[in-house]
């Protein structure tokens, strides 16, 4: 069974190289949403991100590419890794990245799977500074968010972050009335999604090695969260 996985990750990041070299799946994918807050959030990250040489970035859920290749232009000396789960956004993130230097080729990752099977070279235990995931928990069945937790609490360094985007429960409260109803709307759609409360993933991260640092409040009732493994 190792062997079987191995060799299917070794067939991901083959098909992920495939796409960088493909000038005919590099096709740009646009959301507004992303673009919109693709801002506010590298102002949030420039408040962590460290200036010094050497360091990695992982970016769980890489959608389209347009975060990524918006944060490694302003942010030269981190080195990003885009990933994604669907393979059809693997060359939308090659079009957003091909110019950029110090964006890595996308990889198709499953973050329900043990980061042992995503790349033996890359994906070592403690390797990365940060690992970023927005608009995931709460369009998503659990297992992703823990996932997410999991393999952060294994691939970061000692001090490293972990930054999660999106809205939020709290107290098991959810503010405003919108963001009742889009958790409404989600629920409805597929019971395994809709907002998860914080101090629910707060356990979930101790359970991991990491600490819950600061909340941003963030446009459109989201919010970005920092966690911390110490």
């Amino acid at each position: 069974m190792k062997l079987v996985r191995q060799i299917r990750n070794m067939n991901i990041i083959q098909s992920a190289a495939t796409h960088r070299s493909s000038s005919v799946a590099a096709r740009k994918i646009f959301y507004p949403a992303a673009e919109r807050n693709k801002e506010p959030i590298l102002s949030v990250l420039k408040e962590y991100i460290r200036s010094g040489p050497n360091q990695n970035f992982l970016e769980i859920g890489s959608g389209s590419g347009q975060h990524v290749a918006h944060f490694a232009l302003y942010l030269p000396q981190v080195t990003f890794y885009p990933s994604e789960v669907d393979i059809g956004m693997l060359g939308s993130i090659v079009a957003y990245t091909k110019e950029i230097s110090n964006v890595q080729s996308p990889i198709l990752i499953d973050v329900t799977t043990n980061s042992d099977y995503w790349g033996a070279q890359t994906f070592r235990e403690n390797s990365f500074d940060y690992i970023y995931n927005s608009n995931m928990i709460h369009i998503a069945p659990h297992a992703c968010t823990v996932g997410l937790f999991e393999n952060a609490g294994k691939l970061l360094k000692q001090n490293g972050i972990l930054f999660t985007y999106g809205p939020y429960k709290i107290d098991g409260t959810i503010s405003p009335e919108s963001n009742v109803r889009f958790d409404e709307s989600l629920k409805a759609e597929n019971p395994e999604w809709g907002l998860k409360d914080i101090r629910d993933l707060e356990k979930l991260a101790n359970e991991n090695g990491l600490d819950l640092i600061e909340i941003f409040d963030m446009p459109a009732n989201n919010k970005t969260i920092i966690w911390k493994k110490e």
